[in-house]
Order: C-alpha cells, then sequence, then structure tokens
C-alpha cells in the first residue's frame, strides 16, 4: 500500500469512528506515547513491534493530515534530497554532511 493510500484510509477510519482530527497538539502527544510504546516492545523483544510502528504511522499520517501534507509527496521529496548529499567521516569517524550536490 503507498503511503497517499494509507494517509486517505487511516483518516477516513478516524472521521467514522470519531476520532480526534483537530487537535494538532494532542495528536503529536499521541504519536510520541506510541513511539515510546514502540521502543519498549523493541527494547524488551515483545512481540507486536510491528503492531506498534503501525500505530506510530498512523498517528503521523493523521498529523500530516491535518496539515494538509500529503506524506507521500515529502517522504519522496526528502528521499530524493538525502540521495544527493555528500557525508564523510570525521577525525573520530562520524559522518558530517559535507555538501548537497
Amino acid at each position: 500500500m503507498d503511503i497517499r493510500t494509507a494517509q486517505k484510509l487511516a483518516w477516513e477510519n478516524k472521521l467514522a469512528k470519531g476520532f480526534n482530527t483537530t487537535d494538532t497538539a494532542m495528536e503529536f502527544g499521541l504519536l510520541t506515547a506510541e513511539v515510546g510504546e514502540a521502543f519498549t516492545a523493541w527494547r524488551k523483544r515483545l512481540p507486536g513491534i510491528g503492531e506498534e510502528l503501525a500505530d506510530v504511522f498512523l498517528y503521523l499520517v493523521a498529523v500530516a493530515e491535518m496539515n494538509d501534507i500529503d506524506l507521500g509527496e515529502e517522504v519522496a521529496r526528502k528521499i530524493d534530497k538525502n540521495t544527493h548529499r555528500i557525508y564523510e567521516r570525521d577525525v573520530h569517524g562520524t559522518l558530517i554532511r559535507t555538501s548537497e550536490e
């Protein structure tokens, strides 16, 4: 499933169920909580980390939808931008962005 379709379906579900569709700050808070749950599942090697990551995605696309952002387009744009960045390691071995083509 592509990101735009997932974003649309997630939004339609929120509308149908009467979930939050107007309070962006609350949605960011819930997104943060879901990231924490995903991290805990990963750290404790619990089953269901995939479902927790899906929850993160669903809250993320809700924030995008609340702000009239097509997340699929933004992800594609960001991947393209990242592919043109050049990195080099500093004396400590840390990657440092040195330029963008």
